[in-house]
């Protein structure tokens, strides 16, 4: 199945029914009178969250939905129906914006969350809602009000309590399917992960935390370079991240990859490059100078950032470090990030 993270909807609101003008002139009825009714409310436009879709996909191929508009009036007094409400289903962790002023209109965060994005016209008047006792045989009678129209855009970030950062093949792939029953694709060349994959990590005691592998990043990334900071908004909700960085003898230099990384999270948002991070050299069966190690080490006591070693071939560290991803996201009372926006 494609990953589709962001896409653009239009969504139009029923138009409500227009009020009737009619008078009675039944044979038993003497005086008669106004029996215009008025017209049914048009159908809403409502998103809903749910766990049951995991992408925007099946908005990407439907990008036009429409709700009924109202019924109108009629004579005798009768009243059109209201027109049927339009229900979108979306993944939990949608953010919708209008696409033409960039505002913030509604974030899904819980499952069942429901959203009205357009609203449906109220149904006009009919003439029978005009008379007084002045004014008997009123014409008056209005036009149902049109309904909402709007242009959306919807962006996904998936909710996960720990974020996994790092160059391509910096083994975080291979971290999430040795911790969680996750099976991300995982190969020996870059990019091998296009698109985010979500993995849940239980404890000794039963407890349970979400973990992303966010797609790797490269210099430049926020000029557009590789695969872009497009993935990224998927760890703004994250309340920890996991930089993972290859010590193996690659030939590149772990401490100029842990940097250019934090650079790149900091050109994307401030608020992410000051979330909480631990440090996680990987590929330590396959790393042969421990100098790369220790220069590493030293930079994260230098920033403050607990440092952890590991080898997810072996499994050497991965106890530790499944445990202090624990520790940092869990408290009793705590529930998985599927549950709850991390703050």
């Amino acid at each position: 199945m494609l990953f589709i993270d962001e896409v653009l909807i239009s969504v139009k609101a029923g138009d409500g029914g227009n009020g009737c003008l009619a008078f009675r002139r039944e044979k038993f009825v003497p005086r008669g009178g106004p029996s215009g009714g008025d017209g049914g409310r048009g159908g809403d436009v409502v998103m809903v969250a749910t766990e049951h879709h995991n992408t925007l996909l099946h908005f990407r191929f439907n990008p036009e939905h429409k709700a009924q508009r109202g019924r109108h009036g009629e004579g005798s007094d009768k009243t059109g129906h209201n027109g049927h409400s339009v229900e979108l289903a979306t993944p939990v962790g949608t953010v919708v914006y209008d696409a033409e002023t960039g505002e913030l209109l509604h974030d899904f965060t819980t499952p069942g969350d429901r959203f009205i994005v357009a609203k449906g016209g109220r149904g006009g008047r009919g003439n029978a809602r005009f008379a007084t006792s002045t004014h008997q045989t009123p014409t008056e009678h209005e036009d149902g009000k049109p309904g909402e129209e709007h242009r959306l855009r919807l962006e996904l970030k998936l909710l996960a309590d720990v974020g996994l950062v790092g160059f391509p093949n910096a083994g975080k792939s291979t971290l999430i399917s040795r911790i969680s029953a996750a099976k991300p694709k995982i190969a020996d060349y870059p990019f091998t992960t296009l698109v985010p994959n979500l993995g849940v990590v239980s404890t000794d005691d039963q407890r349970t935390f979400v973990v992303a592998d966010i797609p790797g990043l490269i210099e430049g990334a926020h000029e557009g370079h590789g695969l872009g900071i497009q993935f990224l908004r998927h760890v703004e909700r994250t309340r920890l991240l996991a930089h993972l960085v290859d010590v193996s003898e690659t030939g590149r230099d772990p401490v100029h990859d842990f940097e250019v990384i934090l650079a790149e999270l900091a050109s994307f948002s401030d608020d992410l490059a000051k979330k909480p991070m631990i440090v996680v050299a990987t590929k330590l069966d396959a790393a042969q100078d421990p100098k790369r190690i220790a220069a590493l080490q030293r930079l994260a006591r230098k920033r403050g950032l607990p440092f952890f070693k590991i080898s997810s071939v072996t499994g050497v560290g991965i106890a530790e470090l499944k445990r202090a991803m624990a520790e940092r996201v869990l408290a009793p009372s705590d529930a998985p990030a599927s549950e709850k926006v991390s703050q």
